[in-house]
């Protein structure tokens, strides 16, 4: 199962939420927040991650 960590106002941010999150070697996933296609630059977006990696990630952004 997939949890929401953090949320972006644009696909830029979070795609670098994303990347960042993914170079901690946690698979992540980007989800547009309202049902609007993904790829629409101005959504809102959410960034989810494995449920059992959630505490893992929560450590890596208490550290930045």
């Amino acid at each position: 199962m997939w949890v929401e960590i953090k949320k972006a106002p644009n696909l830029m941010l979070a795609e670098m939420w994303k990347e960042l999150i993914e170079g901690e070697g946690i698979p992540s996933r980007i989800m547009p927040e309202s049902g609007l296609p993904t790829g629409q630059e101005a959504a809102a977006y959410r960034i989810l991650v494995p449920q059992d990696k959630e505490h893992v990630v929560s450590e890596v952004l208490r550290k930045l």
